[in-house]
């Protein structure tokens, strides 16, 4: 093993997170793609390797440390996975399931298709859209068993953009910082509208560090309505839940 997979095999089990030596040697790879592709386009800020370690691979990988978070088999679909965070570790991991990384930004899913390539992951596949737009598509629409995300918008509004995926009796799952709890009530109200249930909040910790994030369950109990999700730009702007202009 090379010294970045020994570095990751050791993190990932501080984090309780179960590894094994052809998964993390696939994670290596990858880094390498991402450290390389760095260099000509902004795909991540974080560029120190143990912030890495922690900020993009164990952070993605952290709902693999919750017992019965994950079902073994299913589909999942990563809604903004930019550099692939958290969907791409999560297809290395879940060679089972089947995943589709959705991202607006061409140049981000050549950078993916790449790494698809390279790691011969025949369980992707990428999607150029707008969560908005892509949850209107009826092969897509209601067509997973969990939708994610990672901190790429407040809570009541990855909630529009992550629910209209969900199968009923699927989930949505989302990344969140501490500050996810001022969220909560409107995040309530924005899942009822669109027929989900928010869930405990579930804490993530990493050994050594300070910060801690939070994985966000939404649990879809009925369908959506077909007027959600609104326009593209419309929920980050009005967000379900929080008043007269978020259609409360």
């Amino acid at each position: 093993m090379s010294a970045i997979e020994h570095a990751m095999l050791r993190r990932l089990t501080e984090c309780g997170i179960p590894a094994d030596e052809e998964r993390v040697e696939r994670l290596a790879r990858y880094h390498a793609l991402l450290v390389e592709w760095n260099t000509r386009m902004d795909l991540t800020a974080v560029t120190d390797e143990e912030d890495m370690l922690d900020r993009h691979y164990a952070d993605s990988l952290s709902p693999m440390a919750i017992p019965g978070l994950i079902p073994e088999e299913g589909s999942l679909i990563d809604v903004g996975t930019g550099a692939g965070f958290p969907g791409l570790p999560l297809a290395i991991w879940l060679p089972q399931w089947r995943v589709t990384l959705l991202d607006s930004q061409q140049k981000r899913l050549n950078f993916l298709s790449a790494v698809v390539e390279e790691l011969k992951l025949t369980n992707v596949k990428l999607v150029h859209a707008r969560a908005e737009d892509a949850a209107r598509q009826p092969a897509l629409r209601e067509g997973f068993d969990l939708a994610v995300a990672r901190a790429v918008a407040p809570l009541p509004v990855l909630a529009e953009y992550l629910l209209p995926f969900v199968k009923v009796g699927g989930r949505a799952l989302c990344w969140k910082g501490p500050g996810v709890t001022a969220e909560a009530e409107a995040a309530r109200s924005a899942a009822r509208l669109l027929g989900g249930r928010t869930d405990t909040f579930l804490p993530v910790t990493f050994p050594g560090r300070e910060w801690q994030h939070l994985l966000v369950p939404i649990a879809k109990v009925a369908s959506t309505n077909k007027k959600y999700p609104r326009k593209a730009g419309v929920p980050a702007k009005l967000p379900l839940g929080t008043g007269p202009g978020g259609a409360k």
